[in-house]
């Protein structure tokens, strides 16, 4: 399974908190798809690192000069980070948000456009909790697959591990 984590660009120590409990208690072994190595999913890649998860990291043309751990593989996108995030959800089978600002929450409309799984941790702090009261199922009203909230990062982190479903979608 490939998934892609959408998480912002900054940090604060709850948000690094929250992804550490996600990790810890994420007990499948995915490979892990980023679209940076900076704030949040700077510890995403160093934590997934710790669990020897394969770990891609997709960077975005502006910040292809990023150093990246050494176990890390590199996708040096050529593209703008809106480009590169449909690298990144494409390429996965499923997306997990753990919070985010207007960059995360174009990954979950991709994921939902694309029929992929998008599963939303809720209560961090970031803009992406409000898609739970502005669209509590669907996205819109072709209700190709219910998005889903957690506002627990273990509760999140058992659910990425269960089947995957995903729906073939052809709208633009």
């Amino acid at each position: 399974m490939q998934l892609a984590i959408a998480v912002h660009s900054s940090l604060n120590k709850e948000l690094e908190d929250k992804i550490r409990k996600f990790l810890e208690n994420l007990k499948c072994n995915p490979t892990i798809l980023v679209g940076g190595y900076w704030g949040g999913m700077k510890v995403v890649v160093d934590e997934a690192i710790k669990k020897k998860l394969k770990v891609v990291v997709i960077l975005p043309e502006e910040r292809e000069d990023v150093e990246l751990p050494q176990d890390v593989i590199r996708i040096n996108s050529g593209c703008e980070y809106r480009c590169r995030s449909v690298i990144l959800v494409r390429s996965s089978n499923l997306l997990v948000s753990l919070g985010g600002e207007v960059g995360t929450t174009i990954e979950i409309f991709m994921a939902y456009a694309m029929g992929k799984r998008a599963l939303v941790l809720s209560d961090t702090g970031f803009s992406t909790d409000k898609l739970k009261t502005a669209f509590p199922e669907y996205l819109d009203n072709r209700r190709v697959m219910k998005v889903e909230y957690y506002s627990s990062p273990e509760d999140l982190a058992k659910e990425v591990c269960k089947p995957i479903t995903q729906i073939k979608t052809n709208f633009g």
